[in-house]
């Protein structure tokens, strides 16, 4: 599997005016792809959040100053309670909602000390590639969840 840092650009990005699209807010968001071997770590947002209790892949927003890398294994410590090596970017995309654009960064991770629990979520999944449609997921997550089951599903051999 090659790194694969293409930037997608939604269809809803081309139906917004173009003075909007100057003046929405853009995130950076680093997320994590933490994968046992078997299974994949997701996490359900908490209710009062931006997309509450939908699933997505544990991370967050980098702050001014910070790298991805660092960002990644900030928001891992800070939502999951856990450690990790920061390995391959795996995808990297630009989703817009209607009142910001977040652009997310796909790495895959490894486990270096703790043990996931939910700090700043509502749940954790360890589940199977197969799983990831079953779950209502982040918008900006959707885009990339077909060719992640089936890359994982590749690496489980």
């Amino acid at each position: 599997m090659a790194a694969d840092a293409r930037l997608l650009r939604p269809r809803a990005e081309a139906r917004l005016p173009p003075r909007a699209k100057e003046l929405m807010r853009t995130y950076e968001v680093a997320a994590g792809i933490l994968w046992n071997g078997s299974q994949v770590l997701i996490a359900r947002r908490q209710s009062g959040d931006h997309q509450g209790g939908r699933w997505e892949f544990p991370g967050g927003k980098r702050h001014a100053g910070e790298s991805i890398e660092a960002c990644l294994r900030r928001e891992m410590l800070e939502e999951v309670g856990i450690e990790i090596e920061v390995g391959l970017l795996w995808r990297a995309l630009t989703h817009v909602y209607p009142d910001r654009r977040v652009s997310l960064y796909f790495h895959f991770c490894d486990l270096l000390s703790g043990t996931p629990t939910p700090i700043q979520c509502d749940e954790l999944r360890w589940i199977h590639p197969a799983q990831l449609g079953d779950h209502h997921f982040v918008e900006g997550d959707l885009p990339v969840l077909p060719d992640l089951a089936r890359d994982l599903i590749v690496m489980a051999g």
